[in-house]
């Protein structure tokens, strides 16, 4: 790689790092490259990215941004995992990691904010953002419907009581 690619990709990587809702760092030492590029493909399935980067290009891509704290945990054969979504990359990542144990992750940032490995699996646990809005939507329309229910009962009730009297009279 020579001076030019070096500078575009920390560009590149500066810019991932300073846009981005989450980074998961981990460990990949021992996978094979199929394996890598599965976790890849999750990772895009459920809008993500994994990146392997040089440690030495990432850190210089980390000065300035929030997540700069990782910056130590980039030793050895290390990747990236990032997405906007600040829970995609964390489920992508801890789901891998449960079923290769030669993935370790190593810990995170969601903005300013520092991420052990048990806060990045913690928050593999929530919910995704698109799973929160379905939640809203669902508790803002169910008292619409319950509203709109209450107020057509009296009426079904006095339509029930009508029809007996006139089932009683017709018999």
């Amino acid at each position: 790689m020579d001076r030019a690619e070096k500078k575009e990709a920390v560009a590149t990587l500066h810019d991932v790092f300073s846009k981005t809702g989450v980074v998961v760092v981990a460990r990949y030492s021992g996978l094979t490259v199929a394996q890598l590029q599965n976790l890849r493909k999750q990772a895009r399935a459920a809008g993500a990215s994994v990146q392997v980067a040089k440690n030495r290009l990432a850190k210089i891509a980390l000065e300035g941004t929030d997540v700069a704290s990782i910056g130590s945990l980039l030793k050895g054969p290390t990747l990236i995992a990032y997405s906007d979504d600040p829970v995609a990359a964390p489920k992508v990542a801890a789901a891998f990691a449960k079923d290769f144990d030669k993935f370790v992750i190593l810990g995170g940032a969601m903005g300013a904010t520092v991420l052990n490995p048990d806060g990045v699996k913690s928050l593999a646990t929530m919910p995704s953002l698109d799973e929160l809005r379905a939640k809203l939507v669902g508790l803002i329309s169910a008292p619409a419907t319950k509203i709109a229910q209450l107020s057509t009962a009296p009426a079904a009730k006095l339509a029930r009581v009508f029809g007996a009297y006139a089932n009683k009279d017709a018999a």
